[in-house]
């Protein structure tokens, strides 16, 4: 089975260089594609070398993720953010997944590696809230079979929750296996605006998308408590 990572980013020149040289070395047998939304900081010379592939594309995660897909070669395709660090076995752990001709896709756990009650919440609790309320983000990096990305219309290109949006799709489309193995999180931005503010605030917008209310809603919430004023 041949694996394609897409790996949207903007302005991770302090991340991309030690992010791809551990993917390398934990997913060699990867295509590894960065999607790059016209960073000013120097990130896509800073992956030249150490990828299959560097595009260039708008800013948008959604859209920079399709564009990955778009030229990617594999028959998976696999979505991880530059903050993130895979298990060992992430390949295998995903072939081994998708075995099942009824699993279209599925995702990983995550961790956040602070000791603190909130990240607890992040990583331990809304894992479980996830599964209730049949949502997942972005960070636990989905992989799915290429024909089903391509069937359902891969991301839709909305400003937020794009993540979700697919989430669902691809749940509508088949079964979805869970990796238990987890993916470490950089927590950054979760220090960078607070932990309990950021959870809370995640926390909020999940349950008000859950509930229908409108987007514009959910985007006022998200610039004033996600974002560095």
């Amino acid at each position: 089975m041949s694996i394609s990572i897409i790996v949207p980013v903007l302005n991770e020149a302090l991340l991309i260089q030690s992010f791809l040289e551990n993917l390398r070395e934990r997913a060699s047998g990867a295509e590894v594609i960065v999607v790059d939304g016209g960073s000013s900081d120097g990130t896509a010379q800073k992956a030249i070398g150490l990828c299959d592939r560097v595009v260039q594309t708008t800013a948008g995660r959604a859209r920079q993720m399709n564009a990955g897909a778009s030229v990617a070669r594999g028959e998976t395709l696999w979505f991880l953010h530059a903050d993130t660090s895979i298990p060992e076995t992430a390949l295998s752990d995903i072939e081994r997944a998708l075995q099942d001709r009824h699993v279209v896709g599925g995702f990983f756990r995550v961790w956040f590696p602070r000791q603190r009650f909130v990240y607890r919440l992040t990583d331990s609790f809304a894992h479980y809230a996830g599964l209730v309320l049949r949502i997942r983000c972005g960070d636990h990096a989905f992989f799915c079979r290429r024909e089903v990305f391509e069937k359902i219309g891969g991301y839709p290109e909305v400003e937020l929750m794009e993540d979700v949006d697919f989430f669902r799709k691809l749940r509508r489309a088949g079964r979805i296996a869970v990796i238990t193995r987890s993916i470490i999180i950089n927590p950054r931005r979760y220090e960078m605006i607070g932990p309990w503010r950021l959870t809370f605030a995640f926390g909020l917008i999940w349950l008000l998308y859950f509930l229908r209310v409108p987007r514009n809603i959910l985007r006022l919430v998200y610039r004033r408590f996600c974002c560095r004023s």
